[in-house]
């Protein structure tokens, strides 16, 4: 049987760079705090939590002082930078430079005046972080509903979350500017990193070209969400798991080929190693 791992899959140079960054630092030390969960996978958060890192929720700042903290990819906002800087919490800034730069563009805009919304899921890290650059003012929407809530009778500036869908994005471009009421103005950026929206119609190919899909993801990755149901359109035989233990080998009964891919927050290794248990089964 023909076990393949997409090279499309894994870490994406964001994530890639903030674990980098955690483990330099635990190099050196032997402890770091962490805001959040560095990446949406339990296993790669415990590989971690084993060399010393500590995650820590936004509710627990108030009892860090005088330590070293690392943000991930997923970005802050400008509350998280102050609180730091009062209670003397070294940052390391493990930002993604995407989301940095549409951080200062949202930003730049809501100084400019106009309602600035954002397309991406309520309550996401990222998110937390875009609607904080307008002191909290930022309408999210997360699907064409919530588009259609939106009084269009007065200019508004429509940003995307990074990893959200470019369809998704240009559906609701599309009702705003149909919709927009004489006098208002609308302008809109796409903002979605192309190096995620391009896994798409990577993955698609992938999954369509075996007969049986393990998704391997974190349950709390939206990211992953996304692309397992992707997997799913074309290839009802997709399976999501989270661990090699997942694995349930009554899936491979009477096929030749399992893809083995993941989300953005996926590890490598951890890939390999759903393909070496299915290995040590065959053997």
């Amino acid at each position: 049987m023909l076990i393949e791992i997409d090279e499309g899959s894994g870490f994406c140079f964001g994530v890639t760079t903030a674990i980098k960054k955690a483990e330099e630092e635990l190099a050196k030390s032997d402890s770091l705090y962490c805001l959040g969960d560095i990446v949406h996978n339990g296993r790669e958060v415990e590989r971690l939590k084993k060399m010393g890192l500590t995650t820590v929720e936004h509710s627990d700042l108030d009892s860090l002082h005088d330590t070293q903290m690392l943000l991930r990819a997923h970005g802050e906002p400008p509350l998280t930078y102050m609180k730091a800087e009062r209670q003397n919490i070294r940052l390391i800034d493990a930002t993604c430079p995407v989301v940095l730069n549409l951080q200062k563009r949202i930003k730049k805009a809501y100084e400019e005046g106009g309602q600035i919304v954002i397309y991406g899921k309520n309550g996401h890290a990222e998110v937390v972080g875009l609607v904080g650059q307008t002191e909290g003012t930022a309408i999210v929407i997360e699907n064409l509903d919530d588009a259609k809530k939106l009084d269009l009778s007065h200019d508004i500036q429509l940003f995307s979350q990074t990893t959200k869908s470019l369809e998704g994005f240009r559906e609701i471009v599309s009702y705003i500017e149909s919709n927009m009421q004489e006098g208002a103005h609308f302008h809109y950026f796409d903002t979605i990193c192309r190096q995620v929206a391009n896994r798409i119609p990577n993955i698609v190919e992938f999954a369509s070209k075996h007969d049986v899909i393990l998704f391997v993801c974190g349950k709390k990755s939206s990211n992953g969400k996304v692309l397992y149901n992707q997997c799913l359109s074309v290839n009802p035989r997709t399976y999501m798991i989270d661990d090699p233990s997942e694995i349930d080998f009554s899936w491979f009964e009477g096929i030749e080929s399992v893809g083995i891919c993941g989300a953005t927050s996926t590890p490598k290794w951890l890939m390999e190693e759903c393909k070496r248990r299915i290995e040590n089964e065959q053997t």
